[in-house]
């Protein structure tokens, strides 16, 4: 697939496709996210129908929204029909009109009504990426005739791992058990027999993918039922979660650097459409980094007297960035993670404090050893006042990372208290933060400290 020319036709093509359906899946979808759309377009067309529908069920295939819209139209309708649930509703969420509306259109209308209950769910939410492909049966069924359905509808059903069983009056969800125990049991022996006796663990159509997976998690699941009133309108299995969670921590480290998040491979991104994810972002922190020239406008005439100051500012300026974005780090992980909550922020508070003072007084001893070696080794002369110099960048240094540590490890809650993401508390929106305050700090220590000699 490496070789394959961006045209690719007639025999080749031919030849190609028959190398296509005989790899892994998996090897196929990685080789056709290397190719040109319009090659992989071209390639997919002389694949055999079912390896199509394998390659498309793989959510690693990029661009599948805009690969099945330029199929034809038929041949793309008998595609999401033959595809699961799950994986046909991802591609429709991702076409725009009147695609959608034409593909929705050529379904039968069972599967058009599942797919538009799907569609209007929250993106992220449970519901959204459940499946209705399960193996569901009635509480008053043996064994032996739960195992018969199973071989039956084996090949329409994303797992079959675990069965659901469901009231046969009311169809509400009683109970679960895993294909393990179902096939160590008697065929005659009642479902409910093999059953363990505890509820099933649920979740609801609108929780959030990140309590989905925790849930996941935390009971060692292989898949959780998407219950609503009592009645199981999906399962979500392990690997979607573990797909949109990937997805969603991407997103997460792109905003974490300051930008937006990409929706589309770093490879296959344009030139404009990179420049626009980033050059805004860029543009508001630049602007944002206009305050530190305002700061260091205000104290002109103490910089001017005192020149030396401006030596250690990179120093004092990075210190406290550095400490803030740690923080920050540790916060949106610890709060991605459900260790901790709004309410917490105080105890983070609390915790960040004598940590941010603790680390400070390393630091500033760390500068008052560096100017006192340098002072002696001859290096550099601070000057007849260079004690003071040294207390000044360690007593501004144990103030500015002390800040950034407490400020750092609060915007997040501040964000998430809001309603905003707290990702989008980047690392160099809180150094911009910082600098600016660490500015006012190190001048404010400075003129304490150098009042009378220096200043």
């Amino acid at each position: 697939m490496n070789e394959v020319s961006p045209v690719v036709a007639g025999d080749d093509a031919v030849a190609i496709a028959r190398i296509l359906a005989n790899d892994h899946v998996a090897d196929v979808v990685e080789a056709l996210n290397r190719e040109r759309r319009e090659t992989a377009i071209e390639l997919l067309c002389e694949v055999p129908f079912e390896r199509l529908v394998e390659i498309f069920d793989q959510p690693e295939l990029d661009g599948a929204s805009e690969l099945a819209e330029a199929l034809p139209r038929t041949k793309a309708c008998k595609l999401l029909t033959a595809m699961s649930v799950d994986r046909a509703a991802d591609i429709l969420r991702e076409l725009d009109e009147p695609a959608r509306s034409e593909l929705l259109g050529g379904l039968a209308p069972p599967l058009r009504a599942t797919l538009l209950s799907i569609l209007g769910y929250p993106e992220g939410s449970a519901a959204s990426i459940m499946t209705t492909e399960f193996v569901s049966v009635p509480s008053d069924w043996t064994v032996g005739r739960t195992l018969d359905y199973i071989r039956k509808v084996e090949r329409t059903r994303e797992t079959v791992y675990a069965i659901y069983i469901v009231d046969p009056d009311t169809h509400v969800l009683v109970r679960s058990t895993g294909l393990r125990r179902l096939i160590t049991g008697e065929p005659d022996d009642p479902i409910l027999s093999v059953a363990p006796d505890r509820a099933p663990v649920t979740v609801t159509p609108l929780t959030e993918r990140e309590s989905l997976a925790q849930t996941i998690s935390k009971y060692d699941l292989l898949a959780v039922p998407v219950v609503d009133h009592g009645k199981i309108l999906g399962i979500v299995t392990i690997d979607d979660i573990i797909d949109t969670m990937i997805e969603a921590t991407t997103e997460d480290v792109h905003r974490f650097g300051g930008m937006e998040a990409l929706d589309e491979p770093y490879m296959k991104m344009s030139f404009l459409a990179m420049i626009k994810k980033r050059g805004g972002w860029l543009c508001a922190l630049f602007i944002s980094e206009m305050l530190t020239a305002n700061a260091m406008q205000s104290y002109e005439g103490e910089l001017e007297k005192a020149i030396v100051l401006t030596l250690f500012i990179p120093l004092i300026m990075s210190s406290g960035g550095n400490s803030g974005s740690q923080a920050t780090s540790l916060v949106i992980r610890a709060l991605a993670l459900r260790e901790i909550g709004l309410r917490d922020w105080w105890r983070v508070a609390l915790r960040e404090l004598p940590t941010g003072l603790v680390l400070g007084a390393m630091l500033g001893v760390v500068g008052i050893c560096r100017i006192a070696l340098w002072q002696y080794m001859g290096f550099y002369d601070y000057g007849p006042h260079w004690p003071l110099i040294a207390t000044t960048v360690g007593a501004a240094l144990l103030g500015i990372v002390t800040f950034g540590s407490l400020s750092g490890s609060m915007l997040p809650f501040a964000l998430k208290r809001i309603g905003f993401d707290p990702a989008s508390a980047s690392a160099p929106f809180v150094a911009t933060l910082v600098d600016v305050t660490g500015l006012v700090i190190y001048f404010s220590v400075a003129l304490v400290i150098l009042r009378g000699t220096l200043l």
